[in-house]
Formats: C-alpha cells, sequence, structure tokens
C-alpha cells in the first residue's frame, strides 16, 4: 500500500455553476451563464463556458439551473445528467442525455457519479462524485435528516446558502440551515454557492451578506469544518491523500 498526492480544484462559476476537476475528469454543474434570466440579472462578472468538460451535471429544470443556451455552450460535453423526468426537455439540444434516479451511479472517466436525494420538490437530486477525493453537490435542497448518510467520509460539500430574491421559499438553505447541515454532512471544508451571482431586476441590496453570515455560524455550528468563501470565478485547490494498492 502506498499513499500519493492528488489534487482536485473547485472553480466557482457563479450561482449553481461549479466546475469539478478530479483526477483527470471535469464535471460541470448547473450551468447559467447568461447576463440575465427571465426577471433576474447577473451582478457580477460575466462567465465564460469552460472548455473540455466531459459531463455536465444538472440537479434540476428551474430556470436557473436548467438553462438550454447554456448548456449548448459547454463544449466537448460527452454527457448531460439529468434527473429522471428531465431528459425530454433536452431532447435535440444534447446528444447523450442519462436520466437518473436516487442511488443510481455512472462512471465518467476515472470517477463515479452517484444522485443522491435531495428537498426540493420532484425532480430534484444532488450528486456526490467520488475519486481521489469525494465531492457532494447539493444542488436545491433543503435540510433533511437523511444528510447524515447521504456521503459519509466528505472531503467536500458544495452546499447552497441563500438565493436571488427578498425570501427564500421552503425547499432552500439559507445561512442558518445550511450551517445545521453541516453538522450531518460532516464534510472536511465546504464551499458556499447559489449566493451574489444574480439577484431580481429592480432589487438592491448587500449580495455578500449570506456568506458572510453562513461562515459565521458554521465556525459555531462545526468548528472542524473549513469554510472557504470563494469570490465568483475562483478556484480551491484542493490535495487529497489517496490510498492505492
Amino acid at each position: 500500500m502506498r499513499f500519493d498526492l492528488y489534487l482536485a480544484r473547485i472553480t466557482w462559476i457563479g450561482h449553481s455553476t461549479v466546475l469539478i476537476e478530479l483526477d483527470g475528469v471535469r464535471l460541470l454543474t448547473d450551468p447559467v451563464f447568461r447576463p440575465h434570466v427571465l426577471h433576474l440579472r447577473r451582478v457580477t462578472a460575466a462567465a465564460e463556458p469552460p472548455d473540455g468538460v466531459d459531463a455536465v451535471l444538472v440537479s434540476h429544470a428551474h430556470y436557473d439551473h436548467l438553462d438550454i443556451n447554456s448548456l449548448t455552450q459547454v463544449s466537448g460535453a460527452a454527457r448531460v445528467v439529468v434527473p429522471a423526468g428531465i431528459a425530454k426537455r433536452l431532447r435535440g439540444w444534447a446528444d447523450d442525455i442519462v436520466e437518473v434516479d436516487v442511488g443510481d451511479e455512472l462512471e465518467v472517466g476515472a470517477v463515479s457519479v452517484t444522485a443522491t436525494a435531495a428537498e426540493h420538490g420532484r425532480h430534484a437530486v444532488g450528486f456526490v462524485v467520488t475519486g481521489s477525493a469525494r465531492i457532494y453537490f447539493a444542488g436545491d435542497t433543503d435540510l433533511f435528516d437523511g444528510m447524515r448518510e447521504l456521503a459519509p467520509g466528505l472531503d467536500v460539500a458544495l452546499l447552497p446558502i441563500a438565493g436571488w430574491g427578498p425570501r427564500l421559499p421552503p425547499g432552500h438553505l439559507d445561512p442558518a440551515r445550511a450551517a445545521q447541515a453541516l453538522q450531518l454532512l460532516r464534510p472536511r471544508i465546504v464551499v458556499p454557492i447559489h449566493w451574489g451571482t444574480y439577484t431580481r431586476i429592480g432589487l438592491s441590496r448587500d449580495e455578500t451578506a449570506p456568506a458572510r453570515r453562513f461562515a459565521e455560524l458554521a465556525a459555531t455550528h462545526a468548528p472542524d469544518v473549513e469554510v472557504h468563501v470563494l469570490p465568483v470565478g475562483g478556484s480551491l485547490d484542493i490535495p487529497v491523500e489517496a490510498c492505492v494498492r
């Protein structure tokens, strides 16, 4: 048995769009690059679609997570993975579409991707990516007890902490509930997402407030979890000690 040092990289492109690079595989979550999405406007720098994406992971079909225009800009995407019941919306827009239910697992290069439960109505999932590290992308979800068994030995959690309007409806995590989720998930590292990127047209507010509040609450509720608040477009390199037999 020997131990090698691998490197995972997380790049937050904005809102729920994250580029996960692990073991030579590039996965993109919920791609949305538009400056405007219906009644939302992007309040951060414009986003460019990354190249060489191996698979796109779509958590659910709400317009700020599944955007056909943005999806078609992702070059080199071998597969588009969506919750069961969503594929019909993408016919003619993507060539290789895979539907998944909770518990389904597929291989993408050297990593496996497992669909997980999400508390966000019908046709919503999260994803756990497993290779030399284990990374959880929650999509949109509320707090639920099943998080305790969702992903044991979790290295990184990509956790939503806010939204785009003045109020957050059920089915979402606000900073307080996201901090409570850390107590259930017990990741080594958390990167807050789904905040500070889009806001409702005409709404003026401090877009950085949710991240500051989450960091404060996480320090209280889960002090052993490293909180990395990234700027939109920012990356986090994660050294991973992987066991090789």
